[in-house]
This record gives structure tokens, C-alpha cells and sequence, in this order.
């Protein structure tokens, strides 16, 4: 059966996961598009559901899927040409939990496209556990996107600032800030975390007093680089 309506209760429950509200009732999130819903797959993501556009003759997983007309698939997707197939997946639950190995600090980032590249720098770069203290919903469709695997690969564990840092336990913090340490000279510890503050106005008051040391990267000709681009930089560099 193919479902037209975009008032369909099924419909309307897959175009709710666009919203923060949504996933937190769910307690599930939307990846669109078929690389994407490959990888979700692949990487063992529990898929809940699939929806397909009418016409769609690719692989649904295994999973329920449901057949919409056009305008109820495009209304589900958050793309502005989405791709004929979406997935509704269960967002992992990653209780706040001490570091295996060297991890982020993502403090106050508001721009979900700048969380979901750094999800997708620091699933590259072997960087497998981060923490989010008041951040965007790295599972909000614009986020999923730019990380793209990435958010299938990574533990993000979100909590309050306090928290966060509690489980750190005694792991070197380093706070990334343009007042720094040269990070092209700074020699790291064998494990370390770290710190990414928000766009405008940086690392919180109290991220800089748990921080061992920082570092920044030299500049010339601008002021600033992007959250995401300074991370790569100095995911990459540190771990060299």
C-alpha cells in the first residue's frame, strides 16, 4: 500500500524526527539518503523502520518499510531533493562513561553542522569518544548529515558540564583557544581530551579551570578559523 497522505500518522511520526521534540519522544533520529542508511546498516545501527518513495527497488535491510507517495516522502525528509530512501534509527544510549583513549570535549557548540564534521574528523581520525556539554543535537538531520558515518562510529555521550567532567577522571585536558601554546610545538601527553569551545565565545568558565594546558593555532591574515576546521587541525596534530 502506498501512502499519499502527508496527515498519515505514520507519516507525520517519520517528519516529526526533523524536530528535537520528536526524537526525544521517539527516542529515535532520520537518516536519509541510500550511502547513508548503507553505512547506518553496516555499522549495526538498530533500524526501527524504512521509508521508500514509490518506485524505490533497493535494499530495505531487512527492516519494515513503508511505501509513500511523493509528496509524503519528500514531507518526512529534511533534504531539499532527498533520495528515495529514509531509516528511522534508535539513538544509541551512551551513558556518560572515562575515556579508553584520547577524546573530544565539545563545550556549548550551537551549529549543528559544525558538530556533525567534527563527528566526521574524529570518527577519521580514531578519535572514538566524545562529549557534549550543551550542544546541538548531533542527531538532528543537519547534523547527521555533515557527519556523515561518523555518527554511526563515535560513543557521544551528552551531560552537563559537572558531569562530563567528572567522569574524565585524571585524563590531561587541553583547551583549544587562540591565546595558546603554538600546537605545531606542543608535544601531548600519550592521552589527553580535548576541548572545543563554542563559536562566538569560546570555552566555558568551567572547562578553562579543569584545562592542563592550551593551545592554539598560529594565524596569519585572520582572525579565527571555523569550530570544525580548528578540531581537524588539532585532532590530526595531536595525535601525529
Amino acid at each position: 500500500m502506498v501512502i499519499l497522505s502527508k496527515q498519515n500518522p505514520t507519516v507525520r511520526e517519520l517528519a516529526s524526527l526533523k524536530e528535537k521534540k520528536g526524537r526525544r519522544e521517539r527516542g529515535t533520529f532520520l537518516v536519509e539518503g541510500g550511502k547513508m542508511v548503507s553505512e547506518c546498516a553496516a555499522c549495526g545501527m538498530e533500524i526501527v523502520r524504512i521509508a521508500v518513495r514509490e518506485g524505490y527497488a533497493g535494499e530495505t535491510y531487512g527492516a519494515p518499510a513503508v511505501i509513500l507517495g511523493k509528496d509524503a516522502f519528500a514531507s518526512v525528509c529534511d533534504e531539499k531533493t532527498p533520495q528515495g530512501i529514509a531509516a528511522e534509527v534508535k539513538i544509541p544510549q551512551c551513558l556518560p562513561a572515562p575515556p579508553e583513549g584520547s577524546c573530544l570535549f565539545l563545550d556549548g557548540l550551537a551549529d549543528p553542522a559544525n558538530v556533525g564534521a567534527i563527528v566526521r574528523t574524529a570518527a577519521a581520525a580514531g578519535y572514538r569518544e566524545l562529549y557534549l556539554a550543551d550542544c546541538a543535537d548531533p542527531f538532528s538531520p543537519k547534523s547527521v548529515r555533515a557527519s556523515m558515518s561518523g555518527v554511526f562510529r563515535v560513543k557521544l555521550m551528552r551531560g552537563t558540564r559537572e558531569e562530563l567532567l567528572g567522569v574524565l577522571g585524571d585524563i590531561p585536558v587541553i583547551a583549544a583557544d587562540m591565546g595558546g601554546e603554538n600546537v605545531f610545538s606542543f608535544v601531548p601527553p600519550a592521552r589527553f581530551c580535548i576541548a572545543i569551545g563554542n563559536e562566538g565565545n569560546g570555552l566555558s568558565e568551567a572547562v578553562r579551570r579543569r584545562a592542563d594546558c592550551t593551545v592554539g593555532i598560529p594565524m596569519a591574515g585572520t582572525e579565527s578559523l571555523n569550530a570544525a576546521v580548528s578540531a581537524g587541525i588539532l585532532m590530526y596534530q595531536l595525535k601525529r
